[in-house]
């Protein structure tokens, strides 16, 4: 077995991981911790929904929330270059057999709608109405100073068969994490604007969306967001860091917003730009690289995350055995 290869000319052209809508309950609730906390700007408010954009973010919006009664991911969102591209696409997924449908939403161009084989709900657009940028305006620029959308994380049982679906419509494989010496892969991270991720797949219980991320300016930023979640009662809500990755070398925070949703704040990335850059692969029983200082995540890190809307979860054929914080301190208690 050996890793899957990129399409390096797809008849399409996917861009960059673009936006997402979740469900919530309380969308006055919502609005403070993503203007206050994490510092995304508000768009519009309409009827049901708030769009947010992040601070350099120039398109309509990267975050849509809707008010409903049932916590859960409806769409991540891909941009592609052209509208052309799109036609193309449609034609990709249903020769894999998977699901489109045209779709009307509002703020964006002609939109499709796909899942992916492994069953995650996809929407794709082109073009989105533009509107002044935040980043010279430093009143606007508010708790974490949220600058753009980068990645997200979907928990799935059927990485490789992910993995193998997205590089063949032009994703570049980054990193991976497989046990030394084999391609028994249980985490991909796939990336198509030159940095290390665009979305990634790890091995669980799925498909549900672990986490989405924004990049944020600073380490002090990811600080600040955190006294602010402190000041308005989302203190217990910091779930993981601030700290430093190991695969990617980010300093992070990880949050969950009132509904449960997990978000990342991330200061950095290196760019993988070039056709020579092999794939990273990292061993999961390395902890080093897991956190290279501090200590392991909680188990609900690794086990909760975000249904998608009508979609059915399965259980992986392998399950993970990750080295958690309570597994961590019990051992280093006895």
């Amino acid at each position: 077995m050996s890793l899957p290869t990129t399409n390096f000319d797809p008849p399409f052209r996917i861009t960059r991981s673009s936006h997402l809508v979740l469900t919530v309950r309380d969308l006055a609730a919502s609005r403070q911790f993503y203007e206050k906390v994490i510092g995304l700007i508000l768009t519009a408010e309409e009827d049901d929904a708030l769009y947010f954009r992040g601070v350099e973010e120039a398109c309509h919006h990267s975050l849509v929330l809707r008010r409903g009664g049932h916590v859960s991911c409806a769409r991540i969102g891909l941009r592609v270059l052209m509208e052309s591209d799109l036609d193309k696409l449609k034609a990709f997924f249903e020769t894999h057999g998977c699901a489109t449908e045209w779709i009307d939403v509002p703020h964006q161009g002609r939109s499709l709608h796909a899942t992916d084989p492994v069953g995650t709900p996809l929407e794709f657009c082109a073009t989105m109405p533009v509107l002044p940028r935040m980043i010279t305006k430093f009143s606007r620029q508010v708790g974490g100073c949220a600058l753009r959308l980068d990645h997200y994380q979907i928990l799935t049982p059927e990485v490789r068969k992910a993995c193998e679906f997205y590089m063949a419509a032009g994703f570049r494989l980054s990193e991976y994490i497989a046990p030394s010496g084999t391609f028994d892969l249980r985490g991909v991270f796939l990336q198509r604007k030159g940095n290390p991720h665009d979305i990634v797949f790890f091995n669980g219980v799925g498909p549900r969306l672990h986490h989405f991320a924004f990049l944020a300016p600073e380490v002090h930023h990811l600080l600040h967001a955190c006294d602010l979640a402190g000041e308005f009662g989302y203190g217990a809500s910091v779930e993981r860091g601030p700290a430093r990755h190991g695969p990617g070398h980010a300093m992070y925070v990880y949050m969950r917003d009132p509904d449960g949703h997990r978000i990342e704040l991330f200061n950095t990335h290196y760019q993988i730009m070039d056709i020579e850059n092999e794939p990273i692969g990292w061993d999961p029983t390395d902890h080093n690289i897991a956190f290279p200082w501090g200590l392991p995540a909680r188990q609900a890190w690794f086990e909760e995350a975000t249904p998608f809307a009508g979609v059915t979860v399965r259980e992986p054929a392998v399950k993970p055995t990750p080295l958690t914080l309570e597994k961590y301190l019990a051992k280093s208690n006895s």
